[in-house]
């Protein structure tokens, strides 16, 4: 009798276990299932690019930077010309309108000649609009060159003769000049024509 009680326990034991083992292994599938989802670093990795292929990617990117300079290059320079275009248009406006004033008052200076007998008041009226021209002219910063008596310079005077000097001191001097010479802001715009003595 004590060796069947023996057999029921050792056969109880075994049953349980069968049935340990089965729960563990139930538990351990699951775990081997995650473990296939996952990704394990060590053995996937990123493939490693080679020497050439990251040349080629440095190279295309340094072209795609290339283009997109050259079209702003290319942009810049349509504006430039655009506003250099649009500033040779207008870059006498500022002048212009401050002329409209001495044309007004030639024109009054017109009107007032049709009908008038006093030379001396037509002539005031004109000096007046021609003292009123210049010094417009010299704020925008037009000067007349003195030529008369000074040493002929090619910078400045354009020789339109040569005739004997009066003295030996005005020999290539200017004795006379026929078109006053001009300089805008230290520059010349135009050259006096002059009489020279030899």
């Amino acid at each position: 009798m004590f060796s069947k009680k023996k057999k029921t326990i050792n056969e109880d034991q075994s049953v349980e276990e069968n049935a340990n083992e089965q729960v563990n292994t139930q538990d351990e599938q699951p775990a081997a299932d995650t473990n296939e989802n996952t990704i394990n670093p060590e053995q996937e990795t990123v493939p490693e690019l080679s020497v050439e292929e990251k040349l080629q990617q440095d190279n295309a990117a340094l072209n795609d930077k290339y283009l997109r300079l050259f079209a702003e290059f290319d942009n810049f320079k349509r504006r430039t010309q655009k506003e250099r275009v649009e500033l040779l248009q207008t870059a006498g406006k500022d002048i212009i309108v401050s002329l409209l004033s001495v044309l007004d008052d030639f024109d009054r200076a017109n009107k007032a000649m049709e009908g008038a007998t006093d030379v001396t008041a037509v002539r005031e009226g004109i000096n007046l609009v021609h003292s009123k021209l210049k010094n417009l002219l010299i704020q925008k910063g037009l000067k007349e060159m003195e030529s008369i008596n000074t040493v002929f310079d090619t910078d400045n005077h354009e020789a339109i003769t040569k005739i004997p000097a009066h003295t030996e001191d005005m020999k290539g001097k200017v004795i006379d000049e026929l078109e006053k010479g001009y300089t805008l802001n230290d520059k010349v715009i135009r050259f006096a024509k002059v009489v020279v003595g030899s």
